[in-house]
């Protein structure tokens, strides 16, 4: 494993023990309402910092944007970039991908925590902490779980494939043109689930649990470690226009090279047809 990688798996495990006791006593945990269908919890917060504190310390001289704190510049790291994708070193940090879930004490959230190098995504890591299952990857060398090397599904049929999705909840406006976009992946796929938290789905494409993932409106923090495993692991990641501007756009599609190349046209003239 990549130093980088070791030390963020340290912050993840740390961080995965704050939020499990939290969850072995879920009724206490303070939520606020930051939008609608948008939650934080006291919980994201204090397992947002732990990440930080221990990411800075190695690295002190490297820049975090995180979901709850936004940016957060190193002691040694110098004034903020005006242009985050030129930073020489940025985490991306959700330190509870899956918010509601873990609100409702539904066990399927995560940890997501990506390193960016002027503008790529070189280190990713997706750790589970109710399955104890850490994924990661480095660019260039492959995707892992758990130090097993994993790979996209060998699935190739669109009619065979089991694809995961999110439901926009922060926007709504596309949502007639998501719904279409649902409809065509029930009517030509083998199922579409929802399990609530995009960096676990993107994980499990990785790992070929999923055959293929979509959704629109995701922040940076949602894909940028997932995206990379993906990659990592055989498959293919773009926005809706076939291009690798996911990260600005919050627009998502990921699968296993066969079916991506079948999904991405579907899903894009489905939702054209509703604009």
């Amino acid at each position: 494993m990549h130093p980088m990688l070791v030390v963020a798996t340290k912050a993840a495990r740390r961080a995965g023990r704050i939020i499990t006791r939290a969850a072995a006593d879920i009724d206490t945990v303070k939520v606020t309402r930051k939008q609608q269908n948008d939650f934080v919890t006291e919980v994201d917060r204090v397992s947002e910092q732990e990440i930080i504190d221990n990411l800075l310390s190695a690295y002190p001289d490297h820049a975090i944007l995180a979901e709850e704190s936004g940016i957060t510049m190193g002691p040694r790291a110098g004034d903020k970039p005006t242009d985050l994708s030129q930073a020489e070193h940025l985490w991306i940090i959700d330190p509870l991908d899956g918010t509601t879930n873990f609100i409702h004490g539904l066990p399927q959230y995560a940890i997501s925590i990506a390193l960016m190098e002027r503008g790529v995504i070189t280190q990713a890591l997706v750790y589970d902490p109710n399955r104890d299952e850490l994924f990661t990857a480095t660019k260039g060398r492959g995707a892992f779980l758990n130090d097993r090397r994993i790979r996209v599904s060998r699935r190739t049929r669109i009619d065979e494939a089991l694809i995961g999705t999110g439901f926009p909840y922060r926007k709504l406006d596309d949502l007639d043109a998501y719904l279409a976009m649902m409809k065509v992946m029930v009517e030509r796929t083998a199922g579409l689930r929802r399990p609530g938290a995009a960096a676990l789905d993107l994980a499990y494409v990785a790992a070929g649990r999923y055959d293929g993932f979509f959704e629109l409106g995701l922040a940076p923090w949602d894909v940028a470690a997932g995206s990379l495993l993906v990659s990592e692991a055989g498959g293919m990641v773009a926005d809706f226009d076939g291009e690798a501007r996911y990260l600005a756009s919050g627009d998502i599609v990921a699968a296993t090279p066969k079916v991506f190349g079948v999904m991405l046209p579907l899903l894009t003239n489905a939702r054209q047809a509703k604009r």
